[in-house]
């Protein structure tokens, strides 16, 4: 649920949750879950409930930190940069929300690039 969190709450950091953010989240979830829509989109309900719970992303981060490696985290940040560029550009509130979010789960500025440069396709 906390990979699913950061992408909800990436979704929502524009104060603009759009129909393509919502299809591309459960996509990727189906794919790197292996999750039918259905429960993915389950799995989003439980996860917004509790970001609306929460006060800050740590929960989710720490989460995250304590049970993946570093490869999956920096995968985390590959589904969170697909997520940004669903609507084709990097808001300013988006850019800061991924850095923060980098840093909590403590990857480099060179791992944070890598992996917006492979969402691209220009690694």
């Amino acid at each position: 649920m906390a990979t699913c969190a950061l992408l909800i709450e990436m979704a929502n950091s524009d104060n603009n949750f759009s129909v393509i953010e919502k299809e591309n989240i459960v996509s990727i979830l189906r794919r790197n879950f292996q999750l039918s829509d259905i429960y993915a989109t389950e799995l989003m309900t439980k996860a917004d409930t509790a970001l609306k719970e929460s006060v800050d992303l740590w929960r989710f981060t720490n989460l995250i930190n304590k049970n993946y490696s570093t490869t999956e985290k920096i995968k985390v940040v590959e589904m969170v940069w697909i997520v940004i560029y669903a609507d084709g550009k990097l808001d300013k509130h988006e850019d800061y929300l991924i850095h923060q979010l980098s840093n909590l789960l403590r990857l480099t500025h060179k791992q944070l690039i890598g992996a917006k440069l492979r969402v691209l396709g220009k690694d």
